[in-house]
């Protein structure tokens, strides 16, 4: 349940097409889902602004079907992370309305046009080409959540001119994400140069303190 349908179930109390005892049923308690292998939160955009997220990681594909039939029950919007392209592939044939972002591994489903809430501008800025699918994986990630995002890619500290060649897009941006190896140095050049909050992402790509940790980052 989210706002929209709280107040729908208001009007139809105000209206008296439904008593009042009926809608007090329906709130009494955190509306889950109990289907076995999971408990579904259809409360969770009403509580938190946004519904609950599918972590595709080490689930049977069968299962998130089934998780994602019974949110578009309730009307909710649908975000899978962490999916690969050979389970894509299924869960598309079942819902074909759904999109399939392959670099970023996440599928995405609208039971409903998507509300935009955001206050400005969000920037996703990756360091480099290695650190695109963790960028993109925020960047569709912030804008199914409502907001509005740009995305600013491969301008790492080694060629810091292409940073720098954008500087209208950062100082116009609320909120900047930045996607870097390990050592965050860009994280730290861009935080510098604004006065907004910047979220710093660190990843394992790259040089320095790799600690062999990317392949597992992306693992099924």
């Amino acid at each position: 349940m989210d706002v929209g349908l709280l107040k729908d179930l208001l009007r139809k109390v105000k209206d008296g097409t439904i008593e009042v005892d009926e809608a007090l049923e329906k709130l009494r308690s955190l509306p889950f889902e109990d289907v076995g292998f999971a408990s579904i939160d259809h409360h969770r955009h009403l509580r938190r602004g946004f519904p609950e997220v599918i972590y595709a990681r080490r689930k049977k594909t069968e299962h998130i079907i089934t998780i994602i039939e019974k949110m578009v029950e309730k009307g909710e919007n649908v975000l899978v992370t962490r999916l690969t392209e050979s389970k894509a592939r299924i869960i598309q044939r079942r819902f074909p309305a759904s999109d399939y972002h392959p670099n970023a591994r996440i599928l995405t489903l609208e039971g409903r046009p998507l509300e935009m809430r955001g206050k400005g501008t969000i920037l996703v800025v990756s360091a480099g080409t290695a650190d695109i699918p963790v960028a993109e994986e925020a960047a569709i990630t912030a804008q199914f959540m409502g907001n509005d995002v740009k995305t600013l890619f491969d301008v790492g500290v080694s060629g810091l001119h292409r940073l720098l060649e954008n500087r209208e897009s950062i100082m116009e941006a609320s909120v900047i994400v930045v996607v870097a190896g390990m050592e965050g140095a860009l994280p730290s050049i861009v935080g510098g140069l604004v006065d907004k909050p910047v979220v710093a992402v660190p990843t394992s790509a790259g040089y320095g303190a790799t600690l062999e940790v990317y392949p597992r980052f992306w693992e099924c």
